[in-house]
């Protein structure tokens, strides 16, 4: 799995951006700058043996992953939960869940959602908007 991302130059410094999973680094070189984006992602996942990967595209796009992907599912849902706002308690209780902890097992890399569970747990966690499949560009 890859996530889109955003490289442009912002003054002396190339400025990163992956939206959708909270990352915002920069660099002094578009490779130092993709260099940094990894290791943020690295740093933000906090998974032993997690290791992120660039993959340059055209203009400002590129895309980034990482391997193993099981970090990747969970800073996503993490990401999405808190820039909504939600607490696991209240995500939870929007899922039908009686415990936090079902849920939970998702953002600590415990649990990976089938595609299904996944578009249940975003569609709770970002209401109003939807998960768009699209060929990798980079």
């Amino acid at each position: 799995m890859r996530f889109a991302g955003t490289i442009v130059r912002a003054g002396r410094y190339w400025a990163v951006e992956v939206r959708d999973l909270g990352v915002y680094t920069q660099g002094t070189s578009k490779a130092d700058a993709y260099r940094m984006a990894a290791e943020a992602l690295e740093i933000v996942t906090d998974t032993p043996g997690f290791r992120a990967e660039v993959f340059p595209g055209d203009g400002s796009y590129f895309e980034i992953g990482g391997s193993p992907e099981e970090p990747l599912f969970a800073l996503l849902l993490r990401q999405k939960r808190v820039s909504s706002g939600l607490s696991l308690a209240e995500v939870a209780r929007r899922l039908g869940l009686r415990s936090r902890n079902a849920y939970a097992r998702y953002e600590q890399g415990k649990s990976v959602p089938t595609v299904t569970k996944l578009t249940e747990l975003l569609s709770v966690l970002d209401p109003g908007h939807d998960i768009v499949f699209a060929a990798s560009r980079a």
